[in-house]
């Protein structure tokens, strides 16, 4: 529509062009476009996600991918509002370009992990190694649960109320236990050492009984399946091995959920101990100790009748006689208690040391 040049709307218009001009050629005025564009797309962006958060949640069933597609369009209307108020005060995007071109080596070098940070996140996302909300464990031993996982990082929340940040490229290089995928169902193992006079099948039955006894263990019922192969849904104790001390015997057994394991396990213990700590048991639990036994091959001991006499005439005298237990000790020994030699007495002492009290 023309206006005629007289028209009250086109001096208007004229008015505001002038307006207009006139803010353009104030000092910052295009700095203050831009940063007038972005608020504007953040005024944007936040009003889309309110939108379109709840339908992407219910749409998606991963809610790490959920929440992935909400920041994308946050990110993604603020950075079309920024070229909108880039283009409004004239920028050359040519310019841009060429002198990306020229720095690209050094940008290069500079985003290097931050790209290869993005593209794990992207993988992360696309083979779903775990998810929010699931427990797992690191090489390192680090157990916690999935808090956040975004295009950059994940976040795990840890058991010791602490947060752990892994850069995706550094996650993906991790060997990572997932306790939640799947089937939280997890099976555990305990060792019991037991001595070889015990009873055996008494030891087993006790055992696998002291850990049905604990509510959080599965007790019973259909095989657990595993890929191909099957297990038993309740407790499994067998004999693993015989070993230097006793025998050894190993409890399976299945948790129900894999959240407090290590509290589990200490309950299963303490029900082993008490079970087989019952005195009609014939039970004994085995511990390292060894036994020495001396018998006719240990060798004989020697007695020094010398310094045996020399000890009852009060006069200074070697320390008492040691056994000699070598394998090569002489035969001829005179026997502890016996004749010290031909001369002595019947009570061991030789006649010419003899102390008649006569002082002679």
């Amino acid at each position: 529509m023309v206006f005629p040049e007289g028209t009250p709307i086109s001096g208007v218009v004229s008015r505001l062009a002038e307006i207009g001009s006139r803010l353009g050629n104030l000092p910052g005025a295009s700095l203050l476009t831009v940063v007038a564009s972005v608020a504007v797309g953040v005024v944007v962006a936040n009003f889309l996600v309110r939108l379109i958060g709840r339908p992407v949640a219910r749409r998606v069933a991963r809610q790490s991918v959920a929440q992935t597609i909400v920041r994308g369009v946050r990110a993604g209307t603020i950075g079309v509002a920024l070229f909108v108020g880039l283009d409004a005060v004239g920028f050359q995007f040519a310019d841009l370009l060429l002198g990306t071109a020229v720095f690209s080596a050094v940008i290069g070098i500079i985003l290097a992990p931050l790209v290869g940070n993005f593209i794990n996140g992207v993988f992360i996302l696309a083979d779903q190694p775990f998810e929010i909300g699931d427990m797992i464990e690191l090489e390192d031993g680090t157990t916690g649960f999935v808090e956040d996982i975004t295009i950059r990082y994940t976040k795990i929340f840890t058991l010791d109320n602490t947060f752990l940040v892994v850069p995706n490229g550094t996650m993906r290089e991790r060997d990572v236990t997932n306790f939640s995928a799947e089937d939280e169902r997890t099976r555990r193992s305990i060792d019991v050492l037991v001595t070889y006079e015990s009873d055996i099948p008494e030891a087993r039955r006790r055992i696998e009984r002291a850990a049905r006894d604990c509510e959080a263990v599965i007790d019973g019922g259909p095989d657990i399946r595993i890929g191909v192969a099957r297990y038993m849904a309740g407790p499994d104790c067998r004999l693993h091995e015989f070993g230097d001390d006793g025998i050894l015997l190993r409890l399976r057994y299945w948790v129900k959920k894999p959240y407090k394991l290590a509290k589990v396990q200490s309950d299963v213990n303490t029900k082993i101990r008490e079970r087989l700590g019952d005195p009609d048991a014939n039970v004994t639990m085995a511990y390292p100790h060894r036994h020495l036994v001396f018998d006719d091959t240990s060798g004989v001991a020697r007695v020094d009748a010398g310094s045996d006499a020399a000890a009852v005439g009060g006069h200074d005298a070697p320390a008492a006689a040691t056994p000699d237990l070598s394998d090569d000790a002489p035969t001829e020994s005179a026997p502890l208690g016996g004749d010290a030699s031909p001369e002595s007495s019947g009570d061991g002492v030789p006649e010419t040391d003899r102390d008649d009290g006569s002082g002679q």
